[in-house]
């Protein structure tokens, strides 16, 4: 196993992890939409997470993906990402055993991010901001925070695709 961290201000806690996976776990996390009607059973009300936990030599390694991941049990992969609750999560990752790479797709929350600035500043040339009212007040500063934390996770998911490709 080893490990690695990049000298950049944003990745600083962003690392990288290499070994073989031992005692993998995968599992489906499905939320359905409460207002979704009873009588549908299209998968397109519900949100899927695709959660696989394993260890890399004696780290607790945890990878939640919109897709399953691609590895079994004995495959040497890097995986990169950042440390929380006592587990690793991962962002990205490279199966040297099965030659696949993936990741979040950071462009899409790029973009998210970039609409969700977007609105907040229409809201902040609106007259009803200027006006005092708390609500727009509200909603403004709710879609500033979201946009914050999409570009914050695109940054990080880019910080760790470029950490496991070197």
């Amino acid at each position: 196993m080893s490990i690695s961290k990049p000298s950049s201000l944003l990745s600083s806690s962003i690392s990288s992890i290499s070994g073989t996976v031992s005692n993998l776990n995968s599992e489906l996390l499905e939320y359905v939409n409460p207002e979704k009607p009873t009588h549908d059973h299209s998968s397109v009300y519900y949100k899927r997470f695709f959660i696989s936990k394993f260890n890399l030599g004696d780290k607790a390694i945890e990878a939640k993906f919109s897709a399953p991941m691609k590895i079994a049990e004995d495959d040497q992969i890097t995986v990169s990402g950042y440390q929380r609750d006592g587990a690793f999560q991962v962002l990205a990752y490279n199966n040297q055993t099965q030659q696949v790479t993936s990741n979040e797709n950071w462009i899409v929350l790029g973009l998210g991010a970039l609409f969700f600035f977007a609105v907040a500043i229409g809201l902040l040339n609106s007259e009803i901001v200027a006006e005092g009212a708390l609500i727009p007040k509200l909603f403004l500063f709710g879609f500033t925070l979201v946009a914050i934390y999409m570009g914050y996770r695109a940054l990080l998911i880019r910080e760790a695709i470029k950490l496991i490709s070197n």
